[in-house]
């Protein structure tokens, strides 16, 4: 049996979001009604990834948790963020006319740094479903990630279930 359901998350323009989707996935789960299998979260949003993680239970001073805000320390050191054009190649002129001709701003375009971190990390989870339940271990929780805060943005979150 196949079933699917999405979702939407509001990413703010400030900085990388973190949405902990881990109660909408298992609303959904029970909703399938399959017992057995796999579920995937998926985004279909190129500057965005789900990962599986615990909570780290404290809070960093951006009102991140402080296993959230060491992942984004770690990629602003290997995959800085975009701060001035021309840091990245990407975007070049004919990206940057096919944004502009699809109501994009310049802005909005050089977002690279999120392309490339959600690349590295992936767009989606699979986690087992055993006699009813996600196997997240005890403290594994559900992430949608989304890595570009040129602007706020609505993000559809995906989740298909594969099972019996």
């Amino acid at each position: 049996m196949v079933y699917k359901e999405s979702f939407q998350v509001q990413s703010n323009d400030k900085m990388c979001t973190f949405h902990n989707v881990t109660k909408q996935a298992k609303e959904i789960l029970e909703r399938s009604g399959i017992q057995n299998g796999i579920l995937v979260v998926y985004s279909h949003h190129t500057t965005c990834c789900v990962i599986t993680q615990e909570c780290a239970f404290d809070m960093s001073m951006t009102g991140l948790e402080t296993l959230q805000q060491d992942l984004v320390e770690v990629f602003e050191n290997t995959i800085p963020t975009c701060r001035k054009e021309g840091m990245y190649l990407h975007p070049g002129p004919k990206a940057l006319k096919f944004a502009e001709e699809h109501g994009e701003d310049a802005r909005g375009c050089h977002n690279t740094d999120a392309h490339l971190r959600s690349s590295i990390i992936g767009r989606s989870e699979t986690i087992v479903i055993d006699d009813g339940a996600l196997d997240l271990g005890e403290f594994g929780f559900i992430y949608f990630i989304d890595f570009d805060h040129t602007r706020a943005r609505t993000r559809t979150v995906q989740v298909m279930i594969l099972g019996e």
